[in-house]
């Protein structure tokens, strides 16, 4: 996949972020903590790898996991609707990790 080479602490902030579970599962009142990362604003950016969210399959790409989750891929516009904004959940992701 494109992007830059993640460092040795971008690897170890993915794996803190991670163990939180889904952001969008734990706003709906779930934990799951099968995730995988979501790059905000792509992984060739400056500090792309810190604007990230843990995202369980079907939040993350349609048709990947629970049949009726709104997925950010290809529905940004829906998830933001139901969620918030991606830099908001960005926030809120910090938050925890606190």
């Amino acid at each position: 996949m494109k992007g830059t080479t993640r460092t040795r602490a971008e690897i170890a902030y993915h794996s803190k972020v991670a163990e939180l579970g889904c952001v969008a599962c734990r706003i709906d009142g779930w934990i799951n903590k099968h995730v995988s990362i979501h790059h905000v604003e792509g992984r060739t950016k400056k500090g792309c790898h810190y604007r990230v969210l843990p995202l369980c399959a079907g939040h993350h790409q349609d048709g990947t996991g629970i049949d009726g989750l709104v997925a950010v891929h290809p529905y940004k516009t829906a998830f933001e609707s139901k969620y918030g904004r991606q830099s908001d959940l960005i926030d809120y992701v910090l938050e925890l990790l606190r």
